[in-house]
């Protein structure tokens, strides 16, 4: 069982030590509701730092973010890049290597009178409140339920039938590709002429059957066989001699 403290005058019922004094301004802000986890984690260790007198000396390094949990550079450095784009911190000194750290404000506080050590021209360009000058939010998605009355209502848009597919052929039926092209048949262009150029090629053909085989002998000529009028005339002239 609890205790109840008694309250003591001027007491406001918190816990006592120092505390973060985080206006509403920033929580309410479309720059705030746009950052990422690690980055609203990230301010929140500056924001931890923060004291009277100390506005541009806030500490980002790993060295000090080790102790409180922080185990990757890359998303430290991602988150102090989101930070400073959105305007809640300001940069007022650059870190290098081997052992300089980078320092850095938050823009909802004014920025410290002690500027020894700033980089210069990061006080000339501080600006008070630079979260604020972000865009407004964009709508909010609808919800579950607004999607589908959506849906619901474009439902009953639809006719009684269902959709209708769209046919696969044309209207007037499925034509058929013409075999010729469009302007005629095509005519075969011959480079040779179809005869040879020694005669016809029935003639060769012929000639060529015609011709008997070489072989190895010479064949005795034979002469050609004689007209029938010069066969007829012979034997007349061999039945006069008989007479004579």
């Amino acid at each position: 069982m609890g205790r109840d403290y008694k309250r003591t005058k001027g007491d406001s019922g918190r816990m006592a030590g120092g505390f973060v004094a985080l206006p509403w301004a920033v929580l309410d802000s479309p720059a705030w509701q746009r950052l990422g986890h690690p980055a609203r984690s990230l301010l929140l260790e500056l924001a931890r730092q923060l004291g009277s007198s100390n506005n541009g000396r806030l500490l980002s390094g790993s060295a000090y973010l080790s102790k409180r949990g922080w185990r990757s550079k890359d998303v430290i450095a991602r988150a102090l890049r989101e930070l400073v784009e959105a305007g809640f911190l300001h940069q007022t000194v650059q870190g290098h290597r081997p052992n300089k750290a980078s320092w850095y404000a938050v823009t909802w506080q004014r920025l410290s009178n002690d500027k020894k050590g700033f980089d210069p021209g990061t006080a000339e360009t501080f600006r008070s409140g630079a979260f604020m000058d972000d865009a407004p939010l964009p709508p909010p998605k609808p919800s579950r339920e607004q999607l589908y009355r959506r849906w619901d209502k474009n439902a009953s848009l639809t006719p009684s039938h269902g959709v209708e597919e769209a046919p696969i052929a044309p209207s007037h039926g499925v034509e058929a590709s013409s075999v010729a092209p469009s302007h005629g048949a095509m005519e075969a262009v011959l480079t040779d002429p179809p005869t040879p150029s020694g005669g016809h090629l029935l003639d060769i053909a012929i000639c060529q059957r015609a011709k008997p085989a070489v072989t190895g002998k010479r064949k005795q000529r034979v002469a050609p066989p004689k007209p029938r009028a010069a066969r007829a005339g012979h034997h007349k002239t061999e039945g006069l001699s008989a007479a004579v």
